[in-house]
């Protein structure tokens, strides 16, 4: 899969992309913004494995941000089963030297149509932790809804926290 966006191209997974994503995941302004199932220090075992567990998965749900082809940060979605197939949580992190260019958002705004497209989705959501303004912003900027504030829900780095959730709801059909 490719989307080309005006400030990044969002695009599947390669193995070329094992020393880039190292360079920039291994962060931890990144980490502690993530959940814990994202490794810090992040090692290149850790690029191999997520790559090449991202390529296998079908159907393919996480992706590479790019800009001029260096594979920056991650996007992807986890579609849910049974009553739920409706709906999918996503996320997303972009190396740190590129926040505040729009790249995030304008990601985020491609990934949600291709998800509720391809996938049928009447809604997506984010719980992004309390303290994280800047990717509540980018929810808020792509056209998510604050829906409630998930108080004590949440554990990282030892401090219990909450999470605020965001949707993006298509509205249903008319005539």
């Amino acid at each position: 899969m490719q989307l080309t966006l005006k400030t990044c191209e969002v695009r599947s997974w390669r193995t070329s992309d094992v020393e880039p994503l190292v360079r920039h995941a291994n962060n931890r302004k990144i980490w502690l913004n993530l959940r814990d199932a994202f490794p810090h220090p992040y090692t290149s075992r850790d690029a191999r494995d997520y790559i090449r567990l991202a390529r296998q998965r079908t159907p393919e749900t996480a992706f590479a941000i790019a800009v001029q082809d260096e594979a920056l940060g991650s996007i992807g979605f986890v579609l849910h089963p049974d009553v739920e197939r409706v709906s999918a949580e996503i996320g997303y992190w972009l190396a740190e030297p590129f926040w505040g260019r729009g790249i995030t958002t304008e990601a985020l705004v491609a990934i949600t149509r291709y998800a509720i497209d391809a996938h049928g989705l009447t809604r997506i959501y984010a719980l992004p932790f309390a303290w994280n303004a800047a990717s509540c912003r980018v929810l808020e900027k792509a056209g998510y809804v604050l829906e409630a504030r998930l108080r004590r829900s949440a554990i990282k780095d030892g401090t219990i926290t909450d999470q605020m959730q965001y949707a993006f709801i298509v509205p249903p059909a008319t005539g």
